[in-house]
């Protein structure tokens, strides 16, 4: 059965042009390389170490930007010690009314009391100011990084400019150091955000950012595997474009910028409809117009 998965996840007939194989692919010419799965397992130590850079750089480098702009941590109100409330929070942080009721009638407190409770321990989760500004600045200085690096080795690539060389001899297409460099590098950095998921405070929108993290990493492993780097470079490029600015926005925001912070979202809304809603969708439809 797993053979017939294997089979119809990797088929030739689907991924392939006409009469190449998987097989074609195992013995390249001297002197040329082309992209193996095996490859991106690199990616999950460089992901520990991303994490650790993360780490590093939100108390060396961001904390030290949120005092300069007075961004305090601030103290959260702390919640009543209650062994019975906090075992019912562990697994439901909003109670439904028939449990309020009878935690009611288990204290011998009042329904509103409880509820504020709840609000409380609620709010003793949530990330502070400095936290978010933290974060934001190093997803920012990734983003912005990356994009950089993207864009020095793209400027120099024809398919950068003509798209319909992203397809040209497909799938004998040589693995360059840089498309290998900007592929680990990204997927390094995805790992990292997923795993430090469950490390970081638990947010409202966790399993939506799983699934998001997810469907990136199988997206970035499976156009690696299938040697699609020439579109795969421009799709991440395309994306990190955009993030940056609304990490800007972000970081704006925290700081109080608010005037800053519009115009930057302002950026971003354009940036995003132009790369992901004009350019991105030109780019994959032309592998059909090129096959």
């Amino acid at each position: 059965m797993t053979s017939s998965i294997s089979a119809w996840i990797w088929s030739e007939r689907f991924w392939l042009p006409e009469n190449v194989s998987w097989a074609d692919m195992e013995h390249p010419p001297p002197g040329v390389e082309y992209p193996r799965v095996g490859h991106m397992l690199y990616a999950l130590p460089l992901a520990a170490g991303v994490h650790l850079v993360r780490r590093l750089f939100e108390r060396l480098v961001a904390k030290p930007c949120a005092h300069i702009l007075q961004i305090q941590a601030g103290v959260p109100r702390q919640a009543q010690p209650n062994t019975v409330l906090e075992g019912l929070y562990q697994s439901k942080t909003c109670p439904d009314t028939r449990q309020l009721e009878g935690l009611s009638k288990q204290l011998d407190w009042d329904v509103r009391k409880i509820q504020r409770w709840f609000r409380i321990r609620r709010n003793q989760d949530r990330p502070s100011m400095q936290k978010k500004f933290c974060e934001s600045m190093w997803r920012f200085t990734f983003y912005l990084g990356i994009f950089i690096y993207a864009i020095r080795h793209l400027w120099v690539s024809p398919w950068m400019w003509d798209t319909r060389q992203c397809w040209h001899n497909y799938p004998f297409q040589p693995l360059t150091s840089g498309q290998y460099n900007y592929y680990v590098a990204e997927l390094a950095f995805y790992w990292s955000l997923m795993f430090s998921q469950f490390t970081d405070i638990k947010r409202k929108d966790f399993i939506i950012m799983l699934v998001h993290h997810m469907a990136t990493i199988i997206l970035i492993t499976f156009s690696y595997a299938n040697n699609m780097l020439r579109a795969g470079t421009l799709v991440m490029c395309l994306h990190d474009a955009s993030d940056i600015f609304l990490e800007a926005a972000k970081l704006a925001n925290y700081a109080k910028y608010q005037k800053l912070c519009d115009a930057l979202f302002l950026v971003f809304s354009i940036s995003f409809f132009v790369t992901r809603l004009v350019i991105y969708p030109f780019c994959t439809t032309m592998r059909f117009f090129c096959f």
